[in-house]
C-alpha cells in the first residue's frame, strides 16, 4: 500500500547531461520516454508535489524523459503494466500481487523500509474520537468506509480481519463504501458519510492520517484506532520485464541510490518518515497473493 515541496535537483545529482547519457545507452532510441505511474493513495495535487522531483531525478539519471502518470484507481496501474504502457510503477502490496495474478510481466525491484529497518506496515480501523464504539462489533448497522478493491490496508486486510471476527461486511454494516483513496476514507469519516474507515498506519510517528494532518486537511487527534492488523509487507516499485536488462539495472540503481544521491528528492516523497528503499523480488509478495485469493473466495460466497 506513498511533504517537502522544495525538492530541486542540484548539480551534485547529475552525473552527465541527458544528451551524453543518452548517447551511451543502447536502449535510448527505443525508449525516448518512460512512464512512471502511482496508485491514488491521496489527491492528485499531493501526488504531483511528492513525485515530480522524483521523475526529474530519474530523467537526469537515465538520460531519457520520465513522465508521471497519476492513475484514477488501482486497476488502472495494473492494466497499464499489463498492456506495457506503464514502464515503472509504485504499488501497494495487494495491487502488485493482483498485477502478477492477472498476467502482468513485471518484477518488484525496490521496497519501502521503515526508520527502524523493518519492511512492514499495518491496516487500521479508525472511528471519530468521541464516537461510542470501542470495537468493530459495536458498529452493526453503521457505514463502513473502504478504499479500493485492490488496496491492501484499505480493503483486503480489513476484509480478512472482519472474516476472522465472524463479520460479513455487506450483512453486518448498513453500507460498505469504496472511497477511492486513503485520504478520501478519512474525509468520509470526518464528514460522517461513514462511521468507521480503514486506512494505512506505520507507527505512532507516521500514517496517512498524520500526513493529512501535516497538510491541515484534518486534525489527527479527532480520530482513534479501534483495530490494528498484523504487519503487512511494505509497498514495492516494479518495472516491466520486457525492458532491456541495461535499462532495468539503471532504473534499479537510480532508485536505490536516491537517498544518498538526491536526499531532497527522497524527502519530498517520504518527509524523513521512512528509511531508504531496499532491493526486493516478487517472492516477498507470495503471502499477499494468498491473501488476495482468500479475499476473492469471500466475495464468491
Amino acid at each position: 500500500m506513498i511533504l517537502h515541496r522544495r525538492a530541486l535537483l542540484g548539480a551534485t545529482v547529475l552525473l552527465a547531461t541527458p544528451a551524453v547519457v543518452r548517447a551511451q545507452n543502447s536502449w535510448a532510441s527505443r525508449y525516448p520516454e518512460l512512464v512512471f505511474a502511482i496508485i491514488p493513495s491521496e489527491n492528485a495535487s499531493g501526488v504531483t508535489d511528492r513525485y515530480t522531483p522524483f521523475t526529474r531525478y530519474m530523467s537526469e539519471r537515465l538520460g531519457t524523459k520520465v513522465t508521471l502518470r497519476i492513475a484514477n484507481d488501482y486497476a488502472a496501474v495494473i492494466e497499464g503494466q499489463r498492456a506495457e504502457n506503464i514502464h515503472i510503477a509504485s504499488y501497494g502490496p495487494s495491487s502488485f500481487a493482483r498485477a502478477l495474478m492477472t498476467g502482468a510481466k513485471i518484477t518488484a525491484f525496490a521496497i519501502e523500509t521503515n526508520l527502524d529497518g523493518t519492511k512492514g506496515y499495518f491496516s487500521v480501523f479508525y472511528v471519530k474520537k468521541d464516537a461510542p464504539y470501542q470495537q468493530v462489533q459495536d458498529l452493526r448497522g453503521k457505514n463502513l468506509g473502504l478504499v479500493d478493491p485492490n488496496s491492501t490496508s484499505g480493503n483486503n486486510v480489513p476484509r480478512f480481519a472482519l472474516n476472522k471476527m465472524g463479520i460479513k461486511p455487506d450483512e453486518f454494516f448498513g453500507r460498505v463504501v469504496y472511497t477511492g483513496s486513503h485520504e478520501n476514507a478519512i474525509i468520509a469519516l470526518n464528514q460522517g458519510t461513514v462511521d468507521i474507515a480503514a486506512n494505512w498506519w506505520n507507527d505512532e510517528n507516521e500514517s496517512n492520517l498524520l500526513r493529512m494532518a501535516r497538510k491541515s486537511m484534518v486534525r489527527a487527534e479527532d480520530f482513534r484506532i479501534i483495530f490494528k492488523s498484523d504487519q503487512i509487507v511494505n509497498s514495492p516499485m516494479a518495472y516491466l520485464d520486457s525492458l532491456p536488462e541495461e535499462l532495468r539495472t539503471a532504473i534499479r540503481t537510480a532508485v536505490l541510490d536516491m537517498p544518498q544521491r538526491a536526499p531532497d528528492v527522497f524527502n519530498a516523497i517520504y518527509e524523513g518518515k521512512q528509511g531508504p528503499l531496499q532491493a526486493v523480488d516478487n517472492k516477498a509478495y507470495d503471502p499477499i497473493i494468498e491473501l488476495n485469493r482468500f479475499v476473492d473466495s469471500l466475495r464468491r460466497q
